[in-house]
């Protein structure tokens, strides 16, 4: 490849630089993998290592050595190893696959962190295109998505185990300043699923199935300083994310322990932040009793928005006239008792206009302290 790309030079007088690139990695690609296979060639285990206990309780003995491919970050490499196997339950062993991290895989750890990253990012086959162009490396969109899938199913049970220390109160105690302010906010929304993972669950419709789950996702982050205005201003870079498509009792363990590992413990003011459903201040009295709870603007000025749509149905400057009285001189001012007041005080004709009044009504006076 170098020696045609050279030759075109020659020939040419031009540079292709990008052709250079590319054949400059492809060159340190295969002798990086060359280099890799020498080095992954083990040889015979010496006489006091051909038997090793097998899981069964019995011995699994030397047989002989053994080869398979392995993609790495530079190419594909070959592994040479001892092979065991079992007369008792006949199952076959590598003890090199378990130190090198390739145990029943033909993918390096750093490939599968890549394969992992990628297909966390975009659609698999999108991560396949990646891996091509940033990495030189060849992969199938299967292989994107089975080792996004694995990575993701052992993170997962990694956050279970820390949950768990989470519920037997078995965390460690994490020293440090004080926090000034520490915010939990959380929320939910609905992620479109295959037909399988709705399997008997109402919809939101009466009669119809779901087409979504829920995902519940939190943040935690501080707060320090203000605006000329007077408003808080989340401090740069402070927020850390969590979240699953779980109930919410899991959901709940799941926050706090990002909270704890946040300072929770040695925050002066704590304060939790959600849009008024009923889920979320459940978990904000049995998780994180004693926070402040708000109920965040933009949640309670999007009630009021549809409330605005339903009373004046395409008519912008009615909606625009209606919240002008309402968001700015009541809700943004804290005015909430007035803000209930005035809403239940709409007479509407029509039935559906007068049930959603009425449901925007209680949601505010239901979080009249929140606001």
């Amino acid at each position: 490849m170098l020696g045609r790309v050279f030759a075109e030079r020659h020939r040419s007088g031009r540079t292709d630089l990008e052709a250079v690139e590319a054949a400059l990695r492809s060159a340190m690609h295969q002798a990086g993998a060359t280099a890799l296979t020498e080095l992954l060639q083990f040889a015979e285990p010496s006489a006091d290592r051909r038997s090793m206990a097998c899981v069964c309780g019995h011995w699994a003995h030397y047989v002989e050595l053994r080869s398979k491919p392995v993609l790495t970050v530079v190419g594909e490499a070959r592994v040479s190893r001892p092979y065991y196997l079992c007369s008792h339950c006949h199952a076959g062993r590598f003890p090199a696959d378990v130190e090198l991290d390739i145990q029943h895989t033909e993918l390096s750890p750093g490939v599968r962190r890549m394969l992992a990253a990628v297909g966390s990012a975009a659609p698999f086959d999108d991560g396949r295109q990646q891996m091509q162009l940033l990495a030189g490396l060849m992969v199938t969109t299967k292989a994107v998505e089975r080792t996004a899938e694995a990575t993701g199913s052992d993170i997962a049970q990694g956050e279970q185990r820390e949950i768990q220390r989470a519920v037997q109160l078995d965390l460690p105690v994490i020293v440090g300043e004080p926090v000034p302010i520490l915010y939990v906010q959380m929320d939910g929304t609905g992620v479109p699923v295959v037909k399988k993972e709705t399997e008997g669950r109402k919809g939101k419709t009466d009669g119809q199935p779901a087409h979504t789950r829920e995902a519940k996702l939190g943040c935690v982050f501080t707060q320090t300083t203000w605006d000329k205005e007077g408003h808080p201003i989340r401090n740069p870079d402070s927020t850390t994310y969590t979240g699953a498509i779980e109930a919410a009792e899991e959901f709940g363990k799941r926050l706090y322990l990002e909270a704890w590992r946040r300072g929770w413990s040695r925050a002066k003011k704590k304060v939790v932040i959600g849009d008024g459903a009923e889920w979320i201040w459940n978990l904000a009295a049995n998780h994180f009793p004693g926070a402040i709870q708000i109920v965040d603007l933009y949640h309670a000025r999007q009630h009021l928005w549809d409330l605005a749509r339903k009373l004046y149905p395409n008519d912008e400057v009615n909606q625009r006239a209606w919240m002008k009285v309402h968001r700015k001189r009541l809700l943004d001012k804290g005015k909430i008792e007035k803000l209930v007041a005035s809403l239940r005080s709409i007479d509407a004709d029509n039935p559906e206009i007068a049930e959603k009044n009425r449901n925007q009504a209680d949601y505010f006076e239901r979080n009249t302290e929140r606001m």
